[in-house]
């Protein structure tokens, strides 16, 4: 596999769940568990990008490297192009964005999403599984994405897509669907271009990033993880529920 490197955007204000990456779970903070899951793939480099200081401090106490970013960015893809930037990183250079609410991601997987954009001549690679349930499948909170027979991602959308006109015929709407993970793999020249464009009037209305791309006509190739994703923490709930999940 060639170099790749894993960026962690990480932020400290969050609506649901306030100072969220520093948030103890099983004697770590969320963000140590996040670097953990990073520094245990198979990237050459993992950079912690933050705007906070108390984030920051926390990531140097157990020894992970940061970038300080401005505050202005509206989301951790900006985030992340301005570290290319920074780091002065070459237009061919790989990033895997790995979310910092992510503890429980496997490292395999995001080994599989750098592998899937190495492989490929798509822009972007991302990962995503078979929905398990008609209730996620019309769940606004579990993004869905269906694809062309190639892999190639078509659309993406909060709402229940393919549309059924008939009742009977919901199970294989669900099945033409995936429910898709927050990880994706960029080059960075690609990331200086999403980020160069205005927010797409699709990308507005599902509030949904990777749409900018797919309005820029980029291809985002999509894969089915090798294994289970972790739960993504959103909730005390969520924690609660991944604090299961890691090792205590």
């Amino acid at each position: 596999m060639s170099e790749f490197v894993v960026v962690i955007p990480s932020r400290y204000a969050s609506t649901r769940l306030p100072g969220k990456p520093l948030r103890e779970i099983n004697g770590k903070t969320m963000l140590e568990h996040v670097h953990e899951r990073a520094m245990e793939s198979g990237a050459r480099d993992v950079v912690i990008a933050t705007d906070d200081e108390r984030i920051a401090e926390a990531a140097e106490a157990f020894g992970g490297r940061v970038c300080m970013t401005g505050n202005q960015h509206r989301s951790g893809t900006e985030r992340i192009a301005e570290v290319c930037d920074l780091m002065d990183w070459s237009d061919d250079g790989i990033v895997v964005n790995l979310q910092g609410d992510e503890p429980a991601m496997p490292p395999a997987l995001i080994d599989q999403c750098a592998g899937l954009l190495q492989q490929s001549s798509a822009d972007i690679a991302t990962l995503a599984s078979p929905l398990t349930s008609q209730d996620d499948f019309e769940n606004p909170n579990f993004v869905k994405v269906i694809l062309d027979d190639e892999g190639r991602a078509i659309y993406f959308s909060r709402a229940a897509i393919p549309y059924t006109r008939v009742d009977i015929q919901k199970v294989v709407a669900r099945s033409a669907a995936l429910h898709h993970h927050g990880i994706y793999a960029y080059r960075c020249g690609v990331l200086r271009q999403l980020v160069a464009a205005d927010p797409s009037d699709l990308e507005v209305c599902e509030q949904l990033e990777q749409l900018r791309a797919l309005s820029l006509g980029m291809t985002i190739r999509v894969a089915i993880p090798s294994e289970r994703p972790g739960i993504g923490v959103d909730t005390e709930d969520d924690l609660a529920a991944v604090a299961e999940q890691l090792p205590h």
